[in-house]
């Protein structure tokens, strides 16, 4: 069968400013802040970050003040959920179409469509409560609800399949890590923020904010300079689909990433479905403890990301991904146990800091060793994990804690994670076995 062109044939990264020194070093050569920051060397990737910037505040602030606004209007813990359900099971059900789609069409341009079309969902939310005059129909915000997840079904493939197309491989750690840190540094800013607007002003005005915040997302973006798209070979989008999940398939280091990304999203989902009930009935600290708890969640993660994008070689990241498996199971099972509010907040700053650096090292080193024609599906298949799986978490964990408490079903979690991150480990000399053999030059 004749291999896919999509952008085999054509540079990945352009460089603008050919006249700055520092653009043109070598990463190995770069020291102190420049090291952690070596990514913002090209152009189109400082782009990128300014408008993820103000974007990633703007759909913290919308989260946030969505899942206000169910409450407020239904009191209604289960609707509360559903909207969630909403929001991440189209990204299951549609992933292998995204994934298919940011392999056969410009990556730039479907980011561009679907970056537009958040801002519409967003404005037509805003609509929605601003003229209810406060008789929103709850119907009416799962149904936008449902719309998000459709468009970030096609989304989410793109943009993380786009990065090694701004960056190249040399710096694609970098660039990841850098990303997951903006969008931890908005998981702190975006809820707080939502929190004094939603109290003062109602949530209306957060939706607005983040449907004009996706405005510097789009002009960034049509700012950018990339090599001109190049489809690719003509083959049905059935027989390209499954070509790309049979390579997935027969590729063993990709089959033991995305089987460990699973339970860990798995397991890992309950601490968040059940955070409220942490937070109020154990600790006994209230929404604002919550609020405290999830945001050192968020710290947690930031630096986990920026001490991840210091690294200067890709090498070694099994063993982060492996670490970060490990240190998973361990924070859940000590918040399991933890009766004290001091202590949980340490632990999640350690759930935080485990969590995301495994996927960003399990980011980074998937796009490393796949060729690029695979590159739009393969990542699909990532964020079906990631994402698409967590309503099924989700669910489990709600029939466990419903049945035998929040704690129990929190540690049974971390050791299913736990189990999972051993298991890794008996494999990890295959597993690195398989990355030598098939990383592409």
């Amino acid at each position: 069968m004749p291999e896919d062109k999509t952008y085999a044939d054509v540079p990945l990264v352009v460089q603008s400013d050919r006249r700055a020194a520092p653009d043109d070093m070598p990463a190995a050569e770069l020291g102190g802040w420049r090291q952690t920051f070596r990514a913002l060397r090209h152009r189109n990737f400082r782009l990128f970050c300014f408008g993820q910037i103000v974007s990633l505040c703007g759909t913290w602030m919308q989260s946030v003040a969505q899942n206000w606004l169910l409450y407020r209007i239904t009191h209604s813990e289960f609707l509360v959920g559903l909207n969630y359900f909403c929001l991440q099971i189209p990204v299951f059900a549609l992933g292998p179409l995204g994934g298919l789609a940011a392999d056969r069409l410009s990556r730039h341009r479907i980011i561009v469509v679907c970056q537009t079309l958040l801002m519409v969902q967003a404005l037509a939310l805003w609509l929605l409560v601003f003229t209810g005059h406060g008789q929103v129909k709850w119907q009416y915000v799962m149904v936008l609800a449902l719309a998000q997840g459709c468009i970030n079904a096609f989304d989410m493939p793109g943009r993380q399949s786009f990065v090694i197309e701004m960056t190249g491989r040399e710096d694609l750690l970098n660039a990841i890590s850098l990303n997951s840190s903006l969008f931890n540094a908005a998981r702190v800013l975006g809820p707080a923020i939502a929190g004094v607007l939603v109290y003062r002003l109602g949530e209306a005005l957060c939706f607005l904010i983040n449907g004009l915040s996706f405005a510097p997302v789009i002009i960034a973006l049509l700012m950018m300079r990339l090599p001109p798209f190049r489809p690719p070979e003509s083959i049905s989008p059935w027989e390209h689909l499954l070509e790309g999940y049979r390579y997935a398939y027969r590729t063993l280091h990709l089959r033991y990433l995305l089987l460990l990304l699973s339970a860990n999203t798995l397991a890992g989902m309950g601490a968040l479905v059940l955070m409220p009930f942490f937070a109020d009935a154990i600790l006994g600290r209230g929404s604002r403890g919550l609020g405290i708890l999830l945001a050192a969640m968020g710290v947690g993660a930031l630096i986990g990301t920026l001490v991840l994008a210091s690294r200067g070689t890709q090498r070694g990241l099994a063993r982060v991904i492996l670490l970060g498996a490990g240190g998973l199971g361990v924070s859940l099972i000590l918040l399991a146990i933890s009766r004290n509010f001091y202590f949980s907040i340490a632990v999640m700053v350690l759930l935080g800091f485990s969590t995301l650096r495994q996927l960003a090292a399990t980011n980074t080193l998937i796009q490393t060793v796949i060729p690029d024609q695979y590159r739009g599906r393969i990542m699909s298949l990532y964020t079906m994990t990631v994402v698409g799986l967590g309503p099924f978490g989700s669910l489990a964990t709600g029939a466990l804690a419903a049945r035998a408490g929040a704690p129990l079903a929190v540690a049974v979690g971390g050791v299913l994670s736990l189990a999972a991150a051993l298991l890794f480990r008996s494999r990890l000399a295959i597993f690195e076995r398989s990355i030598q053999q098939e990383t592409p030059a």
